[in-house]
């Protein structure tokens, strides 16, 4: 069996250079251990911030459960401001997906931190953002962001026919129950509760037609919510077919570069001698 050498940051790259490495290569040792670091922190902020909805907690576990938080912030922080550093092109990565994310993870706490207004608690709802973090650990959730926007034109021209078909059916119901039912059908956009519920094909059945014409009405937007409901499904399966191939025809090409390199390293070392 052969022990394949484990990766390390090169001595000659810059500190900045290294930092980059380490936080983005999982293949680093370091690397590794502060991947799995983060995500456990993730997890336990997450699970933290869980325990402070329950009623009845003593102060002093309160005051446990706010240390955790402000440990798990302070080393958020750092991270971000490590990334934020330590990338070539740091408005790229400010404003990327992740980079928003990482942002939004960190940013209630310093703003709800010094100010006294109460209106800065709603800001504690964008910690629900840190469980995004945990995609940039997982192969699996890197590959569906890719297979998003593989798809992305596709989806907001889906999003705009459902948005259509949304607002037709809030009218077209409203046509034929407001005379019926007045109170439940009293304006289109009372209507809107209903049409989401039968576009998606959920049917909750507290709203519901009572006329021939509503019902025949119903019946058609029934169908085109079953459409409505399987299009993202077969968008988005077809896009992360299309992100595995693409990850694997990455990966046979850097195992190529891998092997010419080695190659060629293999042959001046025979030249030298």
């Amino acid at each position: 069996m052969i022990n394949r050498p484990q990766a390390t940051p090169s001595p000659t790259l810059s500190l900045r250079e290294r930092i980059h490495r380490v936080l983005n290569d999982p293949d680093l040792p370091i690397g590794r251990v502060i991947a799995w670091t983060i995500q456990a922190l993730i997890v336990t902020s997450i699970i933290t911030y869980s325990l402070e909805t329950l009623p009845d907690l003593s102060p002093a576990i309160r005051r446990w459960l706010t240390i955790i938080e402000s440990v798990t912030v302070v080393i958020f922080t750092a991270e971000y401001l490590a990334r934020l550093w330590a990338e070539p092109r740091t408005r790229d990565y400010a404003f990327s997906f992740f980079g928003l994310v990482d942002l939004a993870a960190i940013l209630p706490f310093w703003l709800s931190t010094g100010f006294d207004f109460r209106y800065a608690r709603i800001l504690r709802m964008l910690r629900l953002f840190r469980i995004l973090k945990l995609t940039r650990y997982n192969r699996a959730m890197q590959r569906f962001h890719r297979a998003l926007m593989i798809a992305r034109e596709e989806i907001v021209v889906y999003l705009s026919i459902t948005a259509m078909l949304l607002f037709v059916a809030a009218a077209g119901i409203y046509h034929f129950e407001h005379e019926a039912q007045p109170e439940q059908f009293s304006s289109i956009f009372s209507s809107m509760w209903w049409s989401l519920a039968t576009l998606t094909t959920v049917g909750y059945g507290d709203v519901y037609p009572i006329t021939l014409g509503g019902r025949c009405f119903t019946a058609i937007m029934l169908m085109l919510g079953l459409g409505v409901v399987a299009v993202p499904a077969g968008l988005v399966a077809s896009s992360l077919s299309t992100a595995r191939e693409m990850e694997q025809t990455e990966a046979q090409a850097a195992k190529l570069e891998q092997w010419s390199s080695d190659k060629s390293d293999a042959n001046e070392k025979g030249g030298s001698l």
